[in-house]
């Protein structure tokens, strides 16, 4: 495969008029693709000189990649000849990779590629993780006592709070405070907490924009001193109902696969797997 046949531009527009229907067809893999397209599309990302580039052969697109400094590149799924292919032409236009994020063939067939052609050394990050789409939903019977409840815009220093302590739970580097906020990954989306009779939070949960039909739960914490009483299960079921009401055809996250809890959680709730998730950084 050439890697000529990669088409690249920094224009994100372009990208999804190209690359838009490809994505939404299978929105499951494209899941990345699709948000982080969204959050440049709307400047929501801070980023600059963002990269797109889509494969296409007989005037069909098979897969994309999107390159964000100082975040690295994030590809759709690949074969090896592809990954090999975009590795050659990165390399040819002098592009940085400090890292990789797809799938884990994916990322394991590029981080090889990216070493042939550049002598750059891979290593893989301990932390993996599983992308679930929801099948049937189960809540949890019994529910812990108490309720959901979506956060307004009123509620904005609540939710600071709690995206801060979820960042710093999960070792992001990042600041999250009033001051950062809008130009964090956090502020784009739509909260729930779950709620003890008595009013106190113990858990919450937050949703993407809905994005060709898809929506991913992302950020789910329970506070390390509330965990175990089923508070995280509550709010997961409750985000996840308030997507498929939304419209959602399909609804998706992540789960770290060192957490064993985490995962039979969701697996309960009846979320399935459908890719393993892997990152390398670049020596």
């Amino acid at each position: 495969m050439r890697s000529a046949d990669w088409y690249l531009t920094e224009d994100v527009d372009d990208f999804l008029a190209r690359a838009g229907d490809f994505l939404r067809s299978r929105p499951g893999p494209h899941v990345m693709q699709l948000t982080w397209a969204e959050r440049v599309r709307t400047g929501r990302a801070a980023c600059q000189a963002p990269v797109f580039g889509v494969l296409g052969r007989a005037g069909e697109v098979r897969a994309t990649f999107y390159r964000f400094p100082p975040r690295g590149l994030g590809l759709s799924p690949l074969t090896p000849g592809q990954a090999d292919s975009l590795a050659a032409r990165l390399a040819a236009l002098g592009h940085a990779v400090p890292t990789v994020s797809a799938d884990h063939a994916t990322a394991t067939a590029f981080a090889e590629a990216w070493q042939r052609h550049t002598g750059a050394v891979p290593k893989l990050r301990e932390t993996r993780l599983r992308l679930y789409r929801l099948g049937t939903l189960v809540p949890p019977e019994p529910p812990p006592a108490g309720r959901s409840r979506v956060l307004g815009e009123q509620d904005l220093d609540q939710a600071i709070f709690w995206c801060g302590e979820f960042a710093k739970a999960v070792g992001e580097d990042v600041a999250v405070d009033a001051g950062t906020w809008a130009g964090t990954r956090y502020s784009d989306k739509r909260y729930t907490l779950w709620e003890t009779p008595d009013g106190t939070p113990v858990s919450v949960a937050g949703l993407n924009p809905q994005i060709g039909g898809q929506i991913q739960v992302d950020v789910v914490y329970t506070p390390a001193g509330l965990r175990g009483r089923g508070y995280a299960g509550a709010v997961t079921a409750a985000v996840s109902r308030a997507a498929l009401a939304a419209g959602a055809r399909d609804v998706v996250l992540f789960a770290d696969l060192s957490n064993p809890t985490s995962n039979a959680l969701y697996q309960r709730l009846g979320y399935r797997g459908i890719a393993d998730w892997a990152v390398y950084d670049f020596s």
